[in-house]
């Protein structure tokens, strides 16, 4: 499939910015790609999430490995998060389908929005 030069670098900008929000923030990349995704590439809800999960994984084992080679990273500490994380994942991709997608943007906007506040009240 051929996509288009605009197109194409809407793409780029897109998972740059993705990227440099993961880099810096050890993670989080995808609370900006998902509506990048949906807004500036026009992708439907649905796909904007299925296409930031897909997207993530790559992006975080390269900011993981930065992070390791600059700080170091707990591994044990890590496990537990990394095995609930798998269990998560794996739950909601086989429920995606039967969320609506008006519910999952909305969940969303509220994730942010907790996220946001809890990182500015401390």
């Amino acid at each position: 499939m051929e996509v288009e030069k605009g197109l194409k670098i809407k793409l780029l900008v897109t998972g740059a910015v993705s990227g440099v929000i993961n880099g810096f923030f050890g993670g989080g990349g995808g609370m900006a790609l998902v509506p990048l995704l949906r807004g500036w590439i026009k992708l439907e809800d649905a796909r904007a999430f299925a296409t930031s999960v897909a997207v993530m994984l790559p992006m975080c084992a390269v900011s993981a490995a930065a992070y390791y080679l600059r700080v170091g990273i707990d591994l044990r500490a890590a496990w537990p998060f990394l095995i609930g994380g798998l269990v998560g994942g794996v739950i909601s991709g086989l429920s995606f389908k039967k969320v609506p997608p008006k519910l999952l943007v909305r969940a969303f906007a509220l994730l942010i929005i907790f996220g946001g506040l809890r990182s500015v009240m401390g």
